[in-house]
């Protein structure tokens, strides 16, 4: 499939996705009750945290695989036993122990608890086709996705309780998980298996989700600090003005998912950074462009998009809209750690985080909400900036060892350039050669460690010792 193609595709899928999770809110919300709405939004909330996780620790490691593609097939079957089998045991457990706990809420939960490994394994399938670089099979099994879950949900009788439709929600996914299952099969059929590498030492999705974590705690502690420090207007309207950059999301998190397969396709740290450096650039020029847009935006259709919070969330925008443009960069210098040296980017994410929650506090002592907004803005910015100094500094490494690495032939093809230099060197009329050392894994190929095999060394030295001196490359 070819890059323009797939990175269509997997933009598009990626709507598709945050499109079916805006509607399945929408109608629930009008299926229920308030009290009833409340309910289902804590499961949701919930499934979330668990979708998040799964992602860090499956999705997010598994797009990094590169190499052989029967190795690759082999880590996407892995990803799919593995996601299928936790989420089954992690269910089980859940309805187990909550089942027989009274509430809403308990039943909820145990009800989340038992389709839970449909809808894991769903998205787990996602991110397969997204490593096969086959983002258009993804798009198809969402698509149905979506248009199975809309119809089901719309179909249950007004006032339906939020077990029955976190149950009918999770139900709706088994079309689209037996579609993409299906699509999948005749690529990984035959292909050995081994779920056992995701609980191996060292597995980076161990460390994607410590990352996950640290972001997710972030914006709790965030809220949290608004809610010490700030009324209930002031967090309605940096709220207000996050959702309205919602298209932005969809971008950020289509870069996040499916970028990794799509950069393995380029050869070179050079290339790579420079593809990301331009990606940066386009998402940052839209995001800007966007804040623009929504700025221009007429008070009457801001407030049929966000009520009465249109007041208070558009004299954020400014703020709200730099902070998009910073992430924009940020995610794209992430993105390129994540496929240089995933191992780079936890202590980015733990310290910047961090710092981004100070900042939105001290702000808003400072400057009330839009100085929260623009703490938030300068915490986006400073981590950005951090991302690609290491991105940078990643580059230039490789760049040296690179040339390192080629500098002994480059001198050998000077020292042709200068007649009789490798005789001079060798004291005859024949390029020196030297013998080459015995291999790492010599034990590995049978042979004693202290011996060497008769490699390209040693030929060549044979083949000089009959040649004349004055055929030898270099002579006069």
């Amino acid at each position: 499939m070819r890059t323009r193609a797939a990175v269509l595709c997997s933009v598009a899928d990626q709507g598709v996705s945050a499109l079916t999770n805006i509607a399945v809110l929408i109608v629930a919300a009008r299926l229920s009750t308030a009290a009833g709405f409340s309910v289902f939004s804590i499961v949701y909330t919930v499934f979330t945290v668990l979708l998040g996780l799964c992602v860090s620790y499956v999705g997010q490691a598994l797009v990094l695989e590169r190499g052989e593609p029967a190795a690759v097939r082999s880590a996407c079957r892995s990803a799919l036993v593995f996601t299928a089998g936790v989420s089954a045991a992690t269910g089980a457990v859940m309805a187990a122990v909550l089942v027989p706990v009274p509430g809403d809420t308990a039943r909820g939960l145990a009800v989340l608890g038992l389709v839970l490994p449909v809808v894991l394994t769903q998205d787990a399938v996602r991110y397969c086709c997204s490593t096969l670089r086959l983002p258009h099979l993804a798009l198809a099994a969402d698509l149905l996705r979506l248009a199975a879950v809309v119809p089901a949900l719309a179909l249950q009788p007004q006032g339906s309780g939020p077990s029955r439709l976190i149950a009918v929600w999770g139900l709706s996914a088994l079309p689209a998980l037996l579609l993409g299952t299906a699509l999948l099969w005749p690529r990984l059929r035959g292909v050995p298996g081994d779920p056992r590498r995701f609980l191996r030492r060292g597995h980076l999705g161990r460390r994607f989700v410590l990352e996950f974590a640290v972001g997710n705690a972030s914006s709790q502690l965030a809220i949290v600090g608004l809610g010490l420090f700030a009324n209930q207007l002031a967090v309605g309207a940096l709220r207000g003005a996050v959702a309205l950059f919602g298209p932005m999301n969809v971008l950020f998190n289509a870069a996040t998912s499916f970028g990794p397969p799509l950069l393995n396709r380029v050869s070179g740290t050079g290339r790579r950074i420079r593809a990301t450096a331009v990606l940066a650039l386009v998402l940052a020029g839209t995001a800007a462009l966007w804040a623009g847009v929504l700025t221009l935006l007429p008070d009457r259709a801001g407030r049929e998009l966000l009520g009465a919070t249109w007041d208070s969330a558009s004299a954020l925008l400014p703020a709200t809209g730099a902070q998009y443009t910073a992430i924009a960069l940020g995610t794209c210098a992430l993105l390129t750690l994540r496929v240089l040296s995933p191992r780079t980017t936890l202590p980015i994410q733990v310290v910047f985080s961090l710092l981004s929650v100070a900042l939105l506090i001290g702000g808003y002592v400072l400057g009330g909400v839009l100085g929260a907004a623009w703490g938030l803005c300068l915490g986006s910015a400073l981590k950005a900036a951090a991302a690609w100094t290491r991105a940078v500094l990643l580059g230039r490494g490789a760049a040296r060892e690179t040339g390192a690495a080629t500098a002994p032939g480059d001198r050998a093809e000077a020292g042709r350039g200068r007649p009789g230099a490798d005789a001079r060197r060798s004291g005859h009329g024949c390029a020196p050669v030297r013998v080459a050392a015995p291999p790492a894994n010599a034990a590995a190929s049978g042979r004693p460690s202290g011996t060497s095999s008769p490699g390209p060394g040693r030929t060549a030295r044979s083949r000089c010792a009959r040649r004349p001196a004055a055929a030898a490359p270099g002579a006069g």
